[in-house]
């Protein structure tokens, strides 16, 4: 199967089953989404909504977190992964944003980019959930699973090659919402270890199950 033709069997599948697909993320406002963000990394979404819940109640705003102090960001967050270097971060973000960009969470990646604890796939995010701008955030599941289906080649060795691979064939409309079905896919059915393939109703353009799955099915010959 022609790469491209794989590509619009997975846009058609997912435009019809899931036309609106959103983040898991738990916001009300651009400013607590690009918190979400810094804390979901290498954390999941369920544990970060857990958190943010009592430290939004405590810092509402940038303002109020560039306020605090690293010690108190901490015991809001204890519970996340490396919570010490993300408290540094979550206090240099909210003072860079509230004395350079007037307390504005920017749209620009170059810009987002620049806050701390802001990196590449954390600025596509932001831009493209709270913008709809046609940025492709490479997270694992979205490395691991584009590999997978046979969006993104097998040779494909860092997330910039992935991004590339998947903005290529992805028209840009749509480039917002594929970013969340690809994620989707890869937390409940094409997971890590072993992904769910009985149940994936994307088999039968998957190359992974063409490969490794169906390939080492029994033929008929050999069961006589």
């Amino acid at each position: 199967m022609l790469k491209k033709e794989r590509f619009e069997q997975f846009l058609r599948y997912f435009s019809v089953q899931s036309p609106e697909p959103e983040t898991e993320l738990v916001y009300n406002s651009p400013y607590e989404l690009l918190v979400a963000v810094i804390l979901s990394a290498q954390c999941t979404d369920k544990r970060v909504n857990l958190t943010t819940p009592a430290f939004f109640e405590r810092f509402p705003t940038a303002n109020e977190l560039a306020r605090s102090s690293v010690e108190e960001i901490f015991t809001y967050i204890r519970s996340i992964s490396f919570p010490n270097n993300k408290s540094k971060s979550l206090l240099g973000m909210a003072n860079m944003l509230v004395h350079e960009y007037g307390g504005i969470v920017p749209e620009d990646v170059d810009k987002l980019q620049k806050l701390p604890g802001v990196g590449r796939k954390t600025a596509h995010v932001i831009a493209s959930v709270i913008y709809n701008q046609p940025t492709m955030a490479v997270d694992t599941h979205v490395f691991r699973v584009s590999k997978r289906i046979g969006l993104a080649s097998n040779t494909a060795k860092t997330p910039l090659e992935v991004e590339k691979q998947l903005m290529k064939y992805i028209p840009k409309d749509m480039v917002h919402k594929s970013h969340h079905w690809i994620i989707l896919h890869g937390r409940y059915i094409c997971i890590a270890r072993k992904p769910k393939c009985d149940i994936c109703p994307l088999t039968e353009f998957c190359r992974y199950y063409g490969n490794m799955v169906k390939g080492k099915l029994p033929t008929q010959a050999s069961k006589l």
